[in-house]
Parts: structure tokens; C-alpha cells; sequence
């Protein structure tokens, strides 16, 4: 274990006890804990741990992607993982298409996966590792070509006073995968998650939502649906929730929280808590609220709406702010809060504080301020979720199989059905330990879509097996006996099957369930979207 520190500016390094700092590792049945007390001020840099790995091209290999919309799956030796800054330089500054996942931070390079807090491979080496340290991330990085794998724990930044104490390691290593899930599964009881089939108004009309179209969709639900969320587009511009656009919802949002009770659904809303776009007025009036970087420019998180910047979370003002409204909508009577955006908090350095403790303290805030209501995280990072009762375990849901052809060129968190799908199925180790996994809609409406008939029935059988939630963007009523007969078998496996088990075979995922007693299988075709057999 190699660590790197600054004092006074000055670069050091370390791979045992010194005279800047104490390092005890102890190992204990498969556990390894590194914690370091410091004896002189000192900011962390890094810490890296190597483990010789042998490779083989027909093993199997599961990198946890860094936050909710990042590709994750098990890969083999010849696929290889994207790197957004190979795109031309005018396209990257353009849409700040680097804003959205690890690469600002994290060095991609040829011959290299890497993943987030969580590891396995299958085959003839068979490991599974999984962080509990909930002081830092802990990144694992392949060399493909060399055979070694590196345990690096994300500590850059942090801070520590003559005297303190932190843990820079605390995981546990196993060379076998079921002995690895089995200890998983054990460290993280599962967790009481209602299962929710609700609607969510965005994979229809996106922000072109008014109150016409809401009290419409809201009719045609029937009494197996729990829940009713009004998505994106009530707003004037994103981070202006209090702003209701009047043209849009001129009774604004309070009389449809009561007609979404009276017809008995949990009312939901949807929010970015951390962010806010460069047209609304929060940023043109409020600059002071918006994190800055270390050359003093605004924290642009992404492209969507007319660009986006991620508030300061330091900021009392921008606190207030943002306890402020999301009170406000806990107030009027919503029950369910999708809060999405969420890496945008940590996008940028805070001093002193590792990444995985401002995501931590940030999305407490979210819980203290909300209280019992139900959370929905998205775009946030799986290990501080706990929090959360859901938590999107995917990117969006595209209208076509992997989104418009060029999209794929472009960074690791796009939408896309073929990417959630898979990424539904490979997260499914956190359903029910850390939240309920939310595998985003199933869509098997005609109008409007681009996926054909047979990928919608694979994303509605695949999200009831794996997902907590089951969301839908559909006018239910528009349904003919073919999509309700498609809709009642989804949610028998949805609330009734058991013992459900994956295993990748190069393009296919072959997926096993039980249901009333008896075994079933069916082989996924993750290249067209559909179901074999």
C-alpha cells in the first residue's frame, strides 16, 4: 500500500509508518482495514494498493459504475470501457460532456477498466470485493494487459489536523464469487422495500407537460397503481421550483396533489435539488450560491436544458434554499420525491473532504429535510444511497433500442434502453440491501416509441424480475387486450417470483426465475433487445 500526501504544499510518499503519520492494517477473516492517524497537518492524495490478477479473455469481469447513469456490467477482456475525452475537444467543451460521470477526476487509458466499490469476476479466477468504508470510494482499476489489479481509495482531498485518524481501506477480499455474495449479502441484511408500480409524465411528453395532460393520465389509471409522479416541465426553468409555470398549470400544483390522494396515489415530484440552469433565476441573481472551481469558474454539470451548474452546498444561503423548496412541495402534500442530479454535489473538490463524504453529509440534508416521505435518487452514487428508498440503478430509458446512432459516441451516462437494461439486471446485487432498485419505465405503448414490440415485452419481463419499482409513462387506458395481457403477466412476476439469477454468455444474459413453484428460463439478447425463448 503506496500513499501520497501533501505538506506545505510538498509531494510525499509512504508505504508504511513515517514521521508525518501512524499506519495500522489489520486482516481479519477476508477483511482488510488500513486506517492512518496523522502526526503533522497533511492533505491526502492518494492511496494505492496492487494484487497480481490472472486474467483469462473468457472470464468475466463486474465494474460498479460511478454513479447511477454510468455503464455497469460484466465485461470481458476484449470489450473496453469509454473514455469521453477521446471526442473532439469543440464537442467536449460544447456540452460539457465530461460534467456528467468520473473523467474530470479519474485518468482513463488503454488496457484499463475500471469500477466503484464493488468487484467480481467469474471464471478461472474467481474474485468478489466490496468496500465498506464509508470515509472514501474504493476504485478498482484492471490492467488488462499486465495482469494486476489496483484497490485505489478515493481520498484526494481530504484533510487531516495533527492528531486525527482515518480510514483509507476498510474492504473485504474473497477468491471465490458465491463465498464473496454470500459475506455481501450477509454484511448488508435485506431491507423491507414496498414494490411500487407507478406512473412518471417524462417518457411521454418530456417537459411538454401541462395540466390537461396530467389530470388525463391521472384518469386513466386503475387501482393497481400506487403511485402518480409529475416529472420534469412544471417548472419555469429548472432550479426555480417555487416558479410554476402559469401557462402550463394555472391552479399550479397543490389542487392535483389532492386529485392524485382523492383517486388514492401517492403523490410524487420530481426535483434537482443541486442544481439549477443558466436561465433561471437563481443563477442570474443568486451567482454566490453556485460552486466555483479552483480557477474560479462555475461548476458545469452537463448540457441538458440551456446548461447547468451545481450549486455550492457549503453555502448556508443556497441551503436554505434548497430546504426551502423541497418543504415547500413536503407541505402541499407530496408524498414521493424523485430527486435527480445528484452527482452534481461533488463534481468539483471540496477542501478538505473526500468525494464519498460530501455525497454522504448532501444527501443526509436531503433526508433530514424530507423526513418520512419517500425518496427516489438518481444520478447519485450507489454507496451513499442508503438513505434513499429507491434508488435509479440505470440511464434513462431511450425511445429507440440504444438512443439516435450518434449518441453512442458520447459519454458513459446517456440514455439508453439497451444500457439500462443491463445495467438492471448486473445491479441487482443492491436491490433490497442498500434501497429498492429502480430500473426506470417500461413502455408498451405504439405512438410515440421506436422500440419495437418484442424490446418492449424484454424491458417489462426484465424490470418486474430485477426492479422495486415498476414505472410507466403510458396512457393505461390506451391499452389493448394484447399490452394488458403483457401488463397482468409482467406484474405477476413483478410481486411473485423468486429465486431470480442471471448469468452472462457472450451477447446473451440467461436469466432463471421461480414462479408458483416452478423453475423458468429465458435467454435476453442484449445486442437486439429481445427475448429467446
Amino acid at each position: 500500500m503506496v500513499i501520497e500526501y501533501l505538506i506545505n504544499g510538498y509531494l510525499h510518499k509512504t508505504n508504511g509508518d513515517c514521521s508525518d503519520m501512524d499506519i495500522k492494517v489489520s486482516v481479519s477473516e477476508g477483511r482488510l482495514t488500513a486506517n492512518i492517524t496523522a502526526k503533522a497537518d497533511l492533505t491526502l492524495k492518494s492511496a494505492v494498493k496492487h494484487y497480481s490478477f490472472a486474467v483469462n479473455e473468457k472470464d468475466l469481469y463486474f465494474f460498479n459504475g460511478y454513479q447511477s447513469w454510468t455503464d455497469s456490467k460484466e465485461f470481458y477482456l476484449k470489450e473496453k470501457e469509454k473514455d469521453v475525452y477521446k471526442l473532439p475537444k469543440f464537442l467536449l467543451n460544447a456540452f460539457s460532456l465530461d460534467g456528467y460521470g468520473d473523467a474530470t477526476f479519474y485518468k482513463y487509458a488503454k488496457n484499463f477498466q475500471h469500477g466503484y466499490d464493488v468487484f467480481w469476476s467469474k471464471g478461472e479466477t474467481e474474485r468478489f470485493i466490496y468496500n465498506v468504508n464509508k470515509s472514501a470510494y474504493l476504485i478498482f482499476r484492471l490492467n488488462k494487459k499486465e495482469g494486476v489489479l489496483s484497490l485505489i481509495s478515493d481520498i484526494n482531498g481530504k484533510s487531516l489536523r495533527k492528531g486525527e485518524s482515518y480510514t483509507v481501506y476498510d474492504y473485504f477480499y474473497y477468491e471465490n464469487y458465491n463465498d464473496g455474495l454470500k459475506a455481501f449479502n450477509g454484511t448488508y441484511p435485506e431491507k423491507q422495500v414496498k414494490k411500487i408500480l407507478g406512473y412518471t409524465s417524462w417518457y411521454n411528453y418530456y417537459q411538454n407537460i401541462n395540466q390537461d395532460i396530467i389530470k388525463r393520465d391521472l384518469d386513466a389509471l386503475d387501482k393497481r397503481f400506487d403511485l402518480f409522479q409529475i416529472d420534469d416541465g412544471y417548472e419555469t426553468f429548472v432550479g426555480d421550483w417555487l416558479d410554476v409555470d402559469k401557462n402550463k398549470f394555472k391552479d399550479g400544483l397543490a389542487p392535483l396533489v389532492e386529485s392524485i390522494h382523492s383517486n388514492g396515489f401517492i403523490a410524487g415530484i420530481w426535483l434537482a435539488p443541486f442544481v439549477a440552469e443558466e436561465k433561471s433565476r437563481l443563477f442570474q441573481e443568486h451567482k454566490e450560491y453556485f460552486k466555483k472551481d479552483k480557477q474560479g469558474n462555475f461548476v458545469k454539470c452537463g448540457s441538458n436544458w440551456s446548461g447547468f451548474y451545481a450549486l455550492d452546498i457549503t453555502n448556508t444561503e443556497a441551503k436554505e434554499y434548497i430546504k426551502k423548496c423541497l418543504t415547500y412541495y413536503k407541505n402541499i402534500g407530496f408524498d414521493f420525491f424523485k430527486l435527480d442530479f445528484l452527482y452534481a454535489v461533488h463534481l468539483a473538490d471540496y477542501e478538505g473532504k473526500s468525494r464519498c463524504e460530501v455525497a454522504t453529509e448532501s444527501y443526509n440534508f436531503l433526508r433530514e429535510v424530507l423526513g418520512d416521505k419517500l425518496i427516489l435518487g438518481c444520478g447519485a452514487m450507489v454507496y451513499n444511497s442508503e438513505v434513499f428508498d429507491y434508488l435509479r440503478i440505470g440511464p434513462d430509458v431511450s425511445l429507440k433500442f440504444d438512443d439516435v446512432f450518434y449518441m453512442k459516441w458520447l459519454h458513459r451516462e446517456r440514455p439508453s434502453t439497451k444500457v439500462t437494461l443491463q445495467n438492471t439486471v448486473y445491479r441487482s446485487v443492491f436491490d433490497k440491501r442498500f434501497f429498492g432498485n429502480d430500473p426506470d419505465v417500461f413502455l408498451l405503448r405504439e405512438d410515440n416509441i421506436g422500440l419495437s414490440y418484442d424490446q418492449r415485452l424484454a424491458i417489462i419481463t426484465v424490470d418486474a424480475l430485477f426492479g422495486s419499482l415498476m414505472m410507466t409513462s403510458d396512457n393505461i387506458k390506451e391499452y389493448d387486450e394484447k399490452k394488458e395481457d403483457a401488463l397482468k403477466t409482467a406484474l405477476k412476476l413483478f410481486y411473485n417470483a423468486r429465486e431470480v439469477t442471471f448469468e452472462r454468455n457472450g451477447k446473451y444474459i440467461d436469466i432463471g426465475y421461480k414462479l408458483d413453484g416452478n423453475k423458468k428460463t429465458f435467454r435476453y439478447d442484449t445486442k437486439k433487445g429481445v427475448i429467446n425463448g
